[in-house]
């Protein structure tokens, strides 16, 4: 040391300092700043966090601010730490006071969450980590988080740190462009997220849109599960936006081809097909040939004899069978008949009587004529 150095004016606890670091030791580093003696920084004394040995904070060369801890029989034991701890309050500060957010690197995974070093320790807490549950926080060591205040308490040394709230705070923006953008009539792709006793919500990217029940396919759905799967990705239209309340209403149905289209590939005129009676009206009964497709059995055609109302006849849910007269894809109907169905059939039945009387010689004119002959 220079004798100019050894002269220099008393130094005090509590001042900040200028410093080189001249050597590092496992558990101190030695600082030259300009004093008859150098400087020592003890290990506590560099970071606000746990430290194994001096190098991992700063190395020979480094120039440094430092305040005085100590002065005792000419030793003078410094403190980053501190240095660090009073610049970084006012910044946080400043940060909390605007709710500002900022990024910092995870430096340990501790119990109940991470510690940050941002000049002092910041914790965040496993709550305020994410918005979804992590069971197992070692992977977030040495990843950088963007983070706000959400508590600071300089006397009590105390700063509690959010990654959460900045999420929440990205999605809640990211769902306010997207209620923007959407517009009924859209045709979008979503995933599945999960299914109730009334439809399924699907994630649109960021929010939730509810496909009803009845939304979900052209047929009758008694569970969501029956059609859709949590997981699936599926195509949906945008049937109504509710921006107020952020309700989003979809429809799966109006995207799958109709029940009758290509009806005329399934049924032709002419066929005979099994169908239940869905209902009874005075002039006749609607009957489901194929799930959605409904065809009308006019009173007139529903029984080979007269009758009053359909009720004499038929029932809801009843299963019968019924002839196609006409189909129409364009206007969506079909009419049924019944009663060409018996009359096709008893038409059969002569028919199949004939035959049996001719494999058998018997004619009933030779038998009115026997029995004629026998009285002359």
């Amino acid at each position: 040391m220079s004798e100019t150095n050894n002269e220099m004016p008393n130094l005090s606890v509590g001042d900040i300092i200028q410093g080189s670091i001249v050597k590092v030791e496992d558990k101190q580093a030695l600082v030259d700043f300009g004093y008859k003696t150098e400087g020592i920084i003890p290990i506590s004394e560099l970071s606000s966090l746990h430290v194994e040995t001096s190098s991992d904070v700063v190395n020979e060369g480094d120039e440094l601010t430092l305040k005085i801890k100590k002065i005792e029989d000419d030793e003078v034991i410094l403190s980053k730490k501190e240095v660090d701890a009073d610049r970084a309050w006012e910044e946080l500060t400043e940060k909390y006071e605007n709710g500002e957010t900022f990024t910092t690197e995870i430096k340990e995974v501790v119990k109940g969450g991470l510690v940050a070093d941002i000049g002092v320790r910041g914790f965040i807490p496993a709550s305020l980590v994410e918005t979804y549950f992590v069971d197992d926080f070692s992977d977030y060591k040495g990843k950088q988080l963007e983070v706000k205040i959400v508590e600071l308490d300089k006397s009590q040394n105390r700063l509690i740190l959010s990654h959460r709230a900045v999420v929440e705070k990205q999605e809640a923006e990211h769902k306010k462009e997207l209620l923007e953008d959407l517009e009924a009539g859209q045709v979008i792709k979503g995933t599945v997220q999960r299914l109730t006793n009334f439809g399924a919500f699907v994630d649109l990217g960021g929010i939730d849109g509810l496909v009803h029940i009845s939304e979900l396919a052209h047929e009758h759905v008694e569970k969501a599960s029956d059609v859709v799967s949590e997981g699936e990705e599926i195509e949906v239209e945008v049937l109504s936006v509710d921006r107020d309340n952020e309700r989003i209403s979809l429809s799966r149905k109006n995207l799958q081809p109709g029940p009758w289209s290509d009806i005329n590939e399934k049924i032709s005129k002419g066929d005979v097909v099994e169908g239940t009676v869905k209902r009874l009206v005075n002039f006749g009964a609607f009957v489901e040939v194929l799930p959605g497709v409904e065809g009308l059995v006019h009173i007139s055609q529903i029984a080979n004899r007269h009758i009053g109302t359909p009720q004499e006849v038929l029932e809801e849910g009843q299963t019968v069978n019924v002839k196609v007269l006409d189909v129409n894809e364009e206007e969506e109907r079909m009419s049924l008949s019944i009663k060409e169905l018996e009359e096709d059939q008893e038409a059969d039945d002569i028919r199949e009587y004939e035959k049996s009387d001719e494999q058998t010689g018997f004619q009933f004119g030779d038998f009115i004529g026997d029995k004629l002959n026998k009285y002359k």
